[in-house]
């Protein structure tokens, strides 16, 4: 093998990095198995030999964004104005797990990984708006949707470049009067 394929160490951290690189740079979907051995500068078949295909890479890099997404949710607290916040942040600051996460088509959605990591970035969503509209658990259910519906949108329209323009080059000082509308009134 020669010295610009030879890799030792941490070779799954390393494809995952590579990822994540070619994700940012052109979405989920454009980049090939051989690209990303290139970028990693190992054989051409190592990312097949310890992922399988892309949907194996992917399943990887949505486990280590749902991870990513739960801790960024957790650090914002029991406040669920700076919950919000801090999901608009991750989608514009962690932007490649973003496009991922949200595409269980791309990969594998039963992955036990995945799913645990899924489960807790849910569980602190649904912590978070409980108790926001007293009464039926329906109301928490309704509530849970219609936050997540607003982050998740207004976090879309950022990166998409759809929303209107002067709103500044900070996502989550533009989204906080929006954010506090949800539940303000």
């Amino acid at each position: 093998m020669s010295g610009d394929t030879y890799h030792h160490g941490d070779l799954r951290r390393t494809i995952i990095e590579a990822a994540v690189g070619a994700i940012a740079e052109s979405g989920p979907v454009t980049w090939s198995l051989r690209e990303l051995a290139r970028r990693a500068g190992v054989s051409h078949a190592a990312p097949a030999h310890h992922f399988g295909d892309r949907a194996g890479v992917l399943t990887a890099v949505a486990a280590e964004g749902y991870a990513l997404f739960a801790d960024a949710l957790e650090a914002a607290g029991d406040d669920l104005h700076e919950t919000g916040l801090a999901y608009i942040r991750f989608a514009v600051d962690r932007r490649p797990y973003f496009e991922v996460i949200f595409r269980p088509e791309l990969y594998r959605p039963d992955d036990p990984e995945v799913t645990a990591a899924r489960a807790r970035a849910d569980r602190v969503l649904t912590e978070g708006v409980r108790g926001v509209s007293p009464g039926r658990p329906d109301d928490d259910r309704t509530a849970s949707i219609a936050a997540w519906s607003i982050v998740h949108g207004f976090a879309h329209l950022w990166l998409s470049g759809a929303l209107p323009a002067g709103l500044g080059d900070d996502p989550v000082a533009a989204a906080r009067p929006v954010i506090r509308h949800l539940f303000d009134r």
